[in-house]
């Protein structure tokens, strides 16, 4: 029989310091502790921003539209790495050219009772291969130009994008980081 450890996620203080680690399964509630987290926003060869949905039975905001790929880096795991290793989890895609768009991203949004309350760096980047995702993890997936992702996000209300990728696509804007198609 094979054990499975569980993923660890870093718990960290209001200055984004590492204060210990505590198992996936037990973080996400109505009080979840600040920890570590990261978005990436990849694009293909034509700059086209991959979006995807996440699946229906995620814990955490189900079935709501959000940026190509957000998840946690483990203990002494560089964003860069644990970007590549979830792209490559959940969508089957290789990352290249990633780079820093909100290095100091913060945030915290609730959803069904449950809380994300995470220091999230935003990536911007590109990804390689053809979208196989993990049904577990992602339900549905497209290719947008960023104009067309924009009025996606601004006309679908409620709870069709994740709050994150509202937040993070104005900033992106804002600091004038939209890559050109």
């Amino acid at each position: 029989m094979t054990v499975t450890a569980a993923e660890l996620i870093v718990l960290v203080d209001d200055d984004g310091t590492p204060i210990g680690t505590m198992p996936k399964p037990l973080v996400h509630h109505g009080e979840t502790p600040l920890h570590r987290a990261f978005s990436a926003y990849l694009f293909d060869d034509a700059g086209r921003l991959l979006v995807t949905r996440r699946a229906r039975d995620k814990q955490t905001f189900p079935g709501m539209w959000t940026n190509t790929v957000c998840g946690h880096p483990g203990p002494d795991e560089d964003d860069g790495a644990a970007i590549a290793r979830r792209a490559s989890f959940e969508l089957g895609l290789q990352v290249a050219d990633l780079r820093p768009a909100l290095p100091g991203y913060r945030y915290r949004a609730e959803f069904r009772g449950v809380v994300e309350n995470e220091v999230c760096p935003v990536y911007l980047g590109r990804f390689t291969g053809e979208p196989a995702p993990d049904p577990g993890e992602v339900g549905e997936w497209e290719l947008l130009d960023w104009a067309a992702f924009r009025r996606r996000q601004e006309g679908e209300g409620g709870d069709a994008w994740s709050p994150w990728c509202r937040e993070q696509a104005r900033l992106i804007e804002q600091a004038g980081l939209v890559p050109s198609s």
